[in-house]
């Protein structure tokens, strides 16, 4: 671990973004540049004083899940997350882990998007970020850890997940599901992390058995859906989805209507924000579609 290194990186990287490039208020004038190191301790989930004593070349070595939760914080790069991950001494990550890095284009967008449900997911279905309205929806998803955090194992291994959508459009669910995971398995191989996933839901589930055998391959995001909250009962929404260049995530993006009854209950979940909700928040369904 090269400590000085890191420290000057970090410190660079915090003093060339303003709080608006993180989806934070400018608040009062400042005098220097860039975010302060409270602002990255709260987009990272970081103490203050754990962040500081990295920019003073007197921290302990960062774990993956930290050095990861800082690439996404200061919206690095691939190259310059592999580089903060290598000064910090770990080998960089797999370019094809897209699990473990969120492109910052997509980052940029969503720290815009505060009115509505929006999130960024994985090839494979992992919640990798969502905004508060996501969060509220859906729950913490990119809190969990492993394949906890993929909509396509969670729907196979856990009932509750399915708990979000009617009965009558779970099995399209279901069946959109492992068509995408059909695309990710065909571009990333069998030695990847999607054959990873495929052998273990093979094992598992007779049901994801059954339609991996069809062979459907399709990316499907239905444009229109019912989700059910347990509070504020069916949201109708519309999807839209916007795809990195090599289609490795995609940003979802929730919207009802102007003055329909799904546009009145997403505007509830916003004032009613994620507290009242937290304790269904880990146990709610899937997103991808």
């Amino acid at each position: 671990m090269d400590r000085a290194a890191l420290a000057h990186f970090l410190r660079s990287r915090r003093a060339g973004l303003r709080p608006e490039d993180v989806g934070l208020a400018a608040g009062a004038r400042r005098r220097a540049p860039g975010l302060r190191r409270e602002e990255v301790a709260q987009l990272t989930g970081m103490s203050v004083d754990y962040y500081t004593r990295l920019e003073q070349s007197r921290g302990p070595q960062p774990s993956d899940q930290m050095l990861a939760a800082l690439a996404r914080a200061l919206r690095l790069t691939a190259d310059e997350r592999d580089y903060l991950f290598r000064v910090a001494g770990h080998a960089a990550p797999d370019r094809f882990d897209t699990a473990t890095h969120v492109a910052p284009a997509l980052l940029r967008v969503l720290d815009r998007l505060d009115d509505t449900p929006a999130l960024i997911l994985s090839a494979l279905g992992e919640t990798l970020v969502a905004n508060r309205l996501g969060v509220a929806l859906f729950g913490d998803h990119a809190a969990r850890s492993g394949w906890d955090r993929s909509d396509i194992h969670r729907w196979f291994t856990d009932p509750a997940a399915r708990e979000i959508y009617p009965a009558e459009d779970r099995d399209r669910q279901a069946r959109a599901l492992v068509s995408n995971l059909r695309v990710a398995y065909g571009a990333m191989g069998e030695a990847s992390r999607a054959g990873e996933l495929v052998r273990l839901l093979h094992g598992t589930s007779p049901e994801f058995a059954e339609i991996w055998d069809r062979h459907e391959v399709a990316r499907r995001y239905a444009d229109h859906k019912t989700l059910i909250h347990p509070e504020l009962g069916e949201i109708e929404v519309d999807c839209q989805v916007l795809f990195t260049e090599d289609q490795s995530q995609a940003l979802l993006v929730l919207t009802a209507p102007p003055r329909s009854d799904g546009a009145e209950k997403l505007r509830l979940l916003g004032v009613l924000g994620t507290q009242r909700f937290a304790r269904v928040g880990p146990e709610r369904g899937s997103e991808l579609d």
